[in-house]
């Protein structure tokens, strides 16, 4: 059993063994279940993940019509070839996005960790997976090793933007898929850490702020940034950059930042971008009602 970060990277290192692995043996001893039942399970996961995505780069629409129809865009943007910054990171982004509008659209996806932050982890896998070219059980160790510090996070922290804004919903995504991608591509347990650590620091005091009270805008393309920075942390880990602030300290501070976060700012939908001109605008034309 592990109970922080450093404890998993102790147990990784010590034994020689990868984060997801570790993870997948903490399961079998807390569910009672076999080895090949874990695994099945978390393939049917994957699975979902896989519909999800397919059907978000195909377009949908929410029934607010707040969301649908980014994902697409993004592909056909990346089709042309004319992109600024990278085709594996926009292809996480779009992708992130997809998996998020599914969602919007009440559409089925798996929470990682949560509805409203399931595209990150999808979203980075499915755009990595044409540059490392994983097998199946690779694809299915990825949601393992995010697994293990969504884990840590959910433990010690928060995971929803309601406990403590979306740094806990999307943060906690992002860092869990930078440490997922850091591993596939061949990185060290520590550099798993470091890689989570850089992530949710960047992701540090960021409100939870539903226009309208619904999981649409800003929480898509926030998705939609939190996979970019879950691969440029990635990058920076994999090449030896190290957080100065340890990744459960990180955790730590993010947790205290939520605590002292005000009602307001955590998916009260009473604050920020929820209580802009605009953003009130769209909530009586959704619902019929004006709020004060």
């Amino acid at each position: 059993m592990f109970r922080n970060v450093a404890e998993l990277v102790e147990l990784a290192t010590t034994q020689n063994k990868k984060i997801s692995e570790i993870m997948i043996e903490q399961e079998v001893s807390i569910t009672g279940r076999s080895r090949e039942e874990i695994l099945a399970k978390m393939d049917k996961n994957l699975k979902v993940m896989e519909e999800a995505v397919e059907r978000g780069i195909k377009g949908v629409r929410s029934h607010s019509g707040l969301t649908g129809g980014d994902a697409v865009l993004l592909q056909k943007y990346i089709e042309k070839g004319n992109f600024l910054t990278g085709e594996t990171v926009l292809d996480a982004v779009s992708k992130a996005v997809a998996t998020n509008e599914v969602n919007a659209a009440m559409g089925t996806i798996c929470a990682t960790p949560t509805a409203g932050s399931a595209g990150v982890v999808p979203g980075t896998l499915f755009a990595v997976q044409k540059k490392l070219k994983p097998t199946r059980n690779e694809m299915i160790s990825f949601l393992f090793t995010s697994g293990a510090f969504g884990f840590v996070v959910a433990n010690n922290a928060f995971i929803s933007g309601a406990a403590g804004g979306c740094q806990a919903e999307v943060g906690s995504a992002s860092g869990m898929a930078a440490a997922a991608i850091v591993e596939m591509a061949g990185g060290t347990p520590a550099q798993c850490a470091e890689a989570m650590a850089i992530t949710l620091k960047n992701m540090l005091g960021l409100v939870c702020d539903p226009v309208a009270g619904l999981v649409e805008v800003p929480c898509v393309k926030r998705n939609a940034m939190g996979a970019a920075n879950a691969m440029v942390a990635a990058d920076m880990a994999l090449a030896g950059i190290t957080s100065k602030i340890p990744c459960d300290e990180v955790i730590e501070a993010m947790f205290k930042i939520g605590q002292s976060m005000p009602t307001a700012l955590k998916e009260t939908a009473q604050g920020g971008l929820a209580a802009t001109p605009t953003g009130r605008e769209l909530e009586a034309k959704i619902f019929g009602i004006a709020r004060n």
